[in-house]
């Protein structure tokens, strides 16, 4: 039986995806901030928290889905680069991923200060 490219790199590939998974799982704790926080939407009485609650998880879902398409985007991207042997690292697209998530997070304290103070 003849080794295929991907055999040679069986390694790399099995990296590759526990990263992809690294990204998904990054995607759906995004989204759940979403939910959670639309979720405490319906508790609030007071309209003004109430519809910022909504922009808020409106923003994260969307962020998630954002970061979901760039996890998936540098999969395949990376899976074809590390047969030909020309993988880089994406260090832009993950610094994206990254402000994304500090977005998400900033919302998130200042929607709590909102509330709290």
């Amino acid at each position: 039986m003849k080794p295929t490219p991907d055999s040679s790199y069986i390694q790399q590939h099995l990296a590759n995806e526990r990263t992809f998974l690294a990204w998904v799982r990054t995607a759906l704790a995004m989204k759940g901030i979403g939910f959670l926080v639309f979720g405490a939407e319906l508790l609030l009485s007071d309209q003004q928290a109430g519809r910022g609650a909504i922009w808020i998880s409106l923003l994260s879902f969307t962020a998630g889905a954002a970061v979901l398409g760039i996890g998936t985007y540098l999969y395949f991207k990376h899976r074809k680069t590390i047969n030909t042997g020309s993988f880089q690292a994406a260090s832009g697209t993950v610094a994206a991923a990254g402000l994304l998530s500090g977005g998400v997070l900033l919302l998130l304290l200042l929607y709590a200060f909102y509330l709290f103070v």
